[in-house]
């Protein structure tokens, strides 16, 4: 095992352990990835054996929760303790988590033990690329970096299929089981190989009170979110937590500022390019999160496919994601100079969603496809170089706490992205599906319809036959008169949702033109091993 303690970056470690240690966090990091997808295509079943339809969706929130609101303390007990621990600690909680998500009885079993599977989660994204901010120089981290980009639109795109093959073979049992001895390699590798890098030998000092605090503001903020897929703005339980939590945010700055070792440290805000980076990536994640979420809806509503080949379907988008991720990488690497890319890469990101607000029921597969890569070169430099300004922009006893404040706002930043475009897509999909209706069929059929409109539109994903669905959802009385005009009413659906959907990058792309904005302002210093004297956070 090793033993050294590391007190300068980069570590200095061989090479050959050094690409073990790169590996084995890269494939933790695919793991936990790969679990926010991998659940959609065995829920299902899961909610079947389990009985828990009327608790299904905790299921991706539980998860999406503790690994949301963890990030940031991880990233701040990294810096205190070292990264090795706090990996170690958190692989071992993924894979109990895992382990007792396999063997759920319940469906209340199933969603605590996928929060305790979260909070595993957690620490692997933001620590595992603070790991290689210690590993490497800032010359050298950007074709690393963007690996990370490349493993996350890889998870994206195999997680549904990989969650479809596992359930119909051997159980949806081992969707969480097979997490166990690719975990065991990861834990293994970290234990022997990766060394402590502890910046600083005085005592640590935990932020008990803030780190309560910060879970106290962000639980309401994200469920009122994640509530907002069914609800409304005004309703107590959207934006009556939002408002809770907000409040509750307010006192954390408060408690914050006067905290000795603070989780989030206020004195990084006024560093300009770890504040330019953060906001950057928040306005980006509400862009692109969008195309990544409805796009599948589309293909499975509009053009019939399953919920995995609706993940194939996209591949266009994460192929354009990985290839620029990791081209930007080697750039970075290359060059050192950053700011033209994520310029770039953001004005990119606008005219994908610019294309893509094009969409309609009659858009040919390869135009779609074009459209799609183009916005996922757009969004494939996000992941790294914003990491890699962050990363150089702080000492190095920060750097774990500000990568997992990047993370954090990441994070964020697709919550209110995807609350927003859900209520422009509920919108516009009710003001568009009248209209449609009423151009294809007479008025009486459309007056029929319309009483099982909401309840069709609400389970449109996943239906299958559309039209079948449409006659089950009629009520009987009406099914007769219904019935000659099915084509039709599909086809205004069909019309419908590619308006509504389309409405949603329209959203992006005022997202995608903030992000130009606000990287105008970035300051672009060559590439070092971290901030001069002058730029470090107070």
């Amino acid at each position: 095992m090793t033993q050294a303690v590391a007190t300068a970056l980069p570590a200095q470690v061989d090479p050959r352990t050094r690409t073990q240690i790169v590996a084995a966090v890269l494939l933790g990091l695919f793991l936990a990835a790969l679990d926010q997808t991998v659940v959609g295509t065995a829920l299902p079943r899961i909610v079947t054996d389990l009985n828990g339809n009327d608790i299904y969706t905790w299921a991706f929130t539980a998860y999406l929760l503790t690994a949301t609101i963890s990030g940031p303390i991880y990233g701040k007990l990294s810096d205190l303790f070292g990264r090795r621990p706090v990996l170690l600690f958190a692989v071992a909680v993924f894979l109990i988590g895992s382990l007792l998500s396999g063997l759920s009885q319940a469906m209340w079993q199933f969603v605590a033990f996928r929060a305790v599977q979260g909070l595993g989660a957690g620490a692997l994204f933001p620590v595992a690329l603070a790991v290689i901010g210690d590993m490497f120089d800032a010359s050298e981290r950007g074709k690393y970096q963007g690996l990370v980009g490349a493993v996350f639109g890889l998870s994206s795109v195999i997680g549904p299929a990989i969650g479809g093959v596992i359930t119909d073979t051997v159980g949806w049992h081992w969707v969480f089981f097979v997490n166990l001895p690719l975990g065991a390699v990861v834990f293994a590798v970290i234990w022997r190989a990766l060394p402590t890098f502890r910046p600083s030998e005085a005592r640590p000092k935990i932020d008990y009170l803030g780190a309560s605090v910060l879970v106290g503001a962000l639980v309401p903020i994200l469920i009122g979110l994640t509530n907002k897929q069914s609800g409304n703005w005004s309703d107590p339980a959207v934006g009556g937590l939002i408002a809770l939590g907000l409040a509750i945010a307010a006192v954390f700055v408060w408690v914050e500022s006067r905290a000795s070792e603070p989780i989030v440290p206020l004195g990084l805000f006024r560093n300009r390019s770890f504040t330019i980076s953060v906001i950057a990536m928040f306005v980006a994640s509400m862009a692109f999160f969008a195309p990544i979420v409805f796009l599948p809806r589309w293909f499975q509503v509009v053009g019939g496919a399953s919920a995995t080949q609706s993940g194939y379907q996209i591949l266009a988008l994460l192929g354009g994601l990985i290839i620029s991720a990791m081209a930007s990488g080697q750039i970075v690497a290359r060059t050192g100079r950053y700011k033209f890319l994520a310029l770039g890469a953001a004005v990119t990101l606008g005219i994908g969603l610019f294309l893509l607000s094009n969409l309609r029921a009659d858009t040919p597969l390869p135009v779609l496809w074009t459209w799609m890569f183009i916005t996922g070169l757009g969004v494939g430099p996000m992941f790294s170089i914003f990491t890699l300004v962050v990363q150089g922009a702080v000492a190095p006893q920060q750097i774990g706490t500000a990568t997992s404040s990047l993370t954090l706002f990441q994070q964020l930043g697709g919550s209110v992205g995807l609350a927003i475009a859900g209520t422009v897509f509920g919108s516009r999909l009710v003001e568009e599906l009248p209209r449609e209706l009423s151009s294809s069929v007479p008025p009486q059929v459309a007056s029929a319809f319309g009483g099982s409109a909401s309840g069709t539109i609400s389970q449109l994903t996943g239906v299958g036959d559309l039209g079948q669905a449409i006659l089950a959802a009629a009520p009987l009385a009406a099914r007769a008169q219904l019935e000659p005009f099915v084509p039709a009413i599909v086809d205004a659906i069909h019309r419908a949702f590619s308006i509504a959907t389309a409405s949603t990058f329209t959203f992006g792309i005022a997202a995608a033109l903030v992000a130009v904005i606000v990287v105008a302002f970035l300051r672009e210093s060559p590439a070092r091993a971290f901030a001069a004297e002058d730029e470090l956070a107070a």
